[in-house]
């Protein structure tokens, strides 16, 4: 073939791209996020086939196994264990009295639902934890689009949703992990907290907070949002703002939120609301398993375990940063991620997307300084951070920009499954956790 012709050809190939393109963008919208984040999803089954080509020994099963055994590792198997066995009544420990790694580290919505799937339809537990994960993923994405549809337009907004579809982590999404049911959850909740339907979000906020470890954030960030929005309620009633010459003594119907609109008494009345209950529910699995197993401590216990040592807040970070920068640098790293995380946090992106959506950053950000041991599994303990994937979608309105920006996700995620997913001992024994 002559250059002319190849020339020809490709102008051929661009053109019906460009056909098929203009003929999605008239679908709907749900069809149009749907496709893409499946199409997302087989990119990384592609991937995760491929580094289990490359499995060598593991703990698990033979080398080289099938697509449906390399993504059951990890704590996959835990959640699977939740759901055959559940939890146990006594915690296990070693001839020491240490408590040993045991299913309490684990919510329970996600293998509840595994069981009842398994139940209903015969299937084997780790397909129906693998079916929710893949259905909680879509499901999740969709509502993710509809709450970034409320600060954006159509297409930045679908940008925003193939952003978060394609996060060098979102191959975590498709394996029986819990983290696409409590992205879900999230962004339904934050979602209903935009809109202010403060009622309908506790249920909603609940279950979330019994998917994963995210209610103690997310309740932080509703307390701090009714104290933002009742500021000149209070602010006015014990003398923080004085009230000018003939404004009456503001009552709660009068309170204002700091933000463009207004909120009304039964709206301030609910994110009160909103804010106990989510209270509650972020300490609902620890006092589930001290009524179970009889300690108190039943669930700290169990987390500190993989960690290796007592939990003191903000301390890992600095043992993290001397590791890695040294005895000087390293005290400094903290400070600096922290001021870093600021600015961003002050960035015309983000500020666009509103007070509730910044605020849950910033309020899981601090749960994770305080209360995070920062390891490999880190990154995948971003991804709540999702309502950032706007922001970087506000960045440019480029095609060159985004476009870039999704294949270098979809390269990190090549490094994600090959150094993290894929089993590799360590000299020193086991590997670092995905």
């Amino acid at each position: 073939m002559n250059e002319t012709a190849q020339d020809g050809l490709n102008v051929a190939v661009w053109n019906r791209i460009a056909a098929a393109g203009a003929r999605s963008a008239r679908w709907p919208w749900w069809l149009q996020v749907g496709g893409l984040y499946l199409a997302a999803r087989l990119v990384s089954a592609c991937i995760f086939m491929a580094a289990a080509l490359q499995q060598g020994v593991n703990p698990w099963f033979p080398p080289k196994p099938d697509y449906w055994n390399f993504i059951n590792i990890w704590d996959a198997r835990w959640y699977g264990e939740a759901l055959t066995r559940g939890y146990p009544a006594v915690l296990p420990t070693d001839g020491t009295g240490n408590v040993q790694e045991n299913a309490w580290a684990f919510y329970p919505i996600f293998p509840l639902l595994g069981r009842m799937l398994s139940g209903l339809t015969g299937i084997a537990p780790a397909a129906s934890l693998t079916m929710i994960a893949m259905l909680s993923g879509l499901a999740a994405v969709l509502v993710i689009y509809r709450l970034f549809r409320l600060k954006a337009t159509h297409r930045t907004a679908l940008w925003g949703a193939v952003f978060v579809s394609t996060f060098p982590v979102a191959p975590v999404l498709q394996v029986p992990y819990a983290e696409s049911l409590n992205l879900l959850l999230l962004a339904a909740a934050l979602l209903l907290v935009v809109r202010r339907h403060y009622l309908w979000a506790m249920p909603v906020a609940l279950l979330m907070c019994l998917s994963r470890p995210t209610g103690v954030p997310f309740a932080a960030m509703v307390g701090l949002l009714f104290l933002y929005r009742a500021y000149p309620h209070l602010g006015a009633r014990f003398g923080l703002r004085p009230r000018t010459a003939g404004e009456p003594r503001p009552g709660l119907a009068a309170v204002a939120g700091a933000g463009a609109r207004q909120h009304s008494t039964g709206e301030l009345w609910s994110l009160a609301g909103l804010a106990a209950v989510s209270s509650i529910g972020a300490l609902m699995w620890p006092a589930i398993a001290w009524a179970v197993t009889g300690d108190i401590e039943a669930y700290t216990k169990t987390e500190t375990v993989w960690r290796g040592h007592d939990l003191v807040p903000f301390k890992p970070w600095f043992d993290t940063g001397i590791q890695l920068f040294g005895p000087v640098l390293g005290l400094l790293a903290p400070f600096v991620f922290v001021a870093a995380f600021a600015l961003l946090m002050m960035s015309r992106p983000v500020v666009a997307l509103g007070t509730e959506l910044r605020l849950w950053c910033v309020c899981y950000v601090g749960y994770l300084l305080v209360f995070l041991h920062p390891q490999t599994s880190t990154f995948r303990m971003l991804l709540p951070l999702f309502p950032l994937a706007l922001g970087a979608a506000l960045v440019s309105r480029s095609r060159a920009y985004r476009g870039t920006v999704v294949v270098m996700f979809l390269l990190l995620q090549l490094v994600w499954i090959v150094w993290l997913w894929a089993w590799a001992q360590l000299p020193g024994g086991g590997d670092y956790p995905p």
